[in-house]
């Protein structure tokens, strides 16, 4: 399935985020597996790095346990290609200076080939992106492009028109957390503004945690992405009782 075909109007797409490694790669694959039976839309999967700067505490530190057990960009890819068309589509979310260590272009083919339903690099300014959306684009992998509170309308719609699949919508300012809350006033304007700028589905993350921040922007969204908060729900936790522990989490979200 291609990404943006998760989008389906009258039905919320939910978008885990998961950090590949965490705490090893064998409950990596318990856990995806687990939020694919629950109703994973599609996964982020998040490659280590070890200057995570959009990444708050609770993802951070989950990268940094990746980290210690050596995981890598190769390895993340290679679970992604291990485990392409059993899962929902599989996001690679990596940051820039990994890709271009690897080669833009080296990636690109890398990701075509394990399968990756789109990559996101949220440190990556529209102007610097083109190379890779181009590079990505050849092999058919969209590359959804983040949109900031802080972000000026005209930007936003020039933002919007290059992003791929859907419009990646950062709910609030700082960095990704379920400790502070969106606040849903604002959020809703941003929402309301992007939707006169793009058709493109709008998918909203950043501090989204609990059913009640969910249900106060169900309408104005096309899909939801969790991370913090259900990495937190599984933390200390290995093998089947993580994957219990992320469904029990996916219940009570949804």
């Amino acid at each position: 399935m291609k990404l943006q075909e998760v989008f389906a109007p009258g039905r919320l797409a939910f978008i885990p985020y998961v950090m590949a490694g965490d705490p090893d790669l064998a409950t990596t694959r318990d856990v995806l597996r687990a939020l694919a039976g629950a109703g994973a839309a599609a996964i982020e999967l998040g490659v280590p790095y070890g200057d995570p700067l959009a990444d708050g505490p609770t993802i951070a530190a989950a990268g940094a346990r990746a980290l210690s057990n050596g995981v890598t960009l190769d390895d993340v890819l290679g679970l992604v290609r291990e485990l392409n068309g059993e899962l929902p589509p599989l996001i690679v979310f990596t940051y820039y200076n990994l890709v271009y260590q690897f080669g833009i272009a080296e990636f690109a083919r890398a990701a075509a080939e394990a399968g990756a339903a789109g990559v996101i690099v949220p440190d990556i300014t529209l102007e610097e992106s083109e190379p890779l959306r181009l590079s990505l684009g050849a092999h058919a992998i969209p590359m959804p492009l983040l949109i900031a509170p802080s972000t000026p309308r005209e930007r936003a719609a020039r933002i919007a028109d290059q992003s791929g699949a859907f419009v990646y919508v950062v709910s609030r300012l700082g960095v990704t957390g379920a400790g502070t809350s969106p606040d849903m006033e604002p959020l809703r304007a941003q929402l309301s503004m992007l939707r006169a700028l793009t058709a493109k589905p709008l998918a909203a993350g950043f501090g989204i945690s609990t059913r009640e921040q969910l249900e106060a922007v169900r309408e104005l969204v096309d899909g939801v992405i969790v991370g913090s908060a259900l990495i937190d729900a599984f933390a200390n936790s290995h093998g089947q009782e993580a994957a219990r522990k992320a469904r029990d989490f996916v219940k009570r979200l949804l």
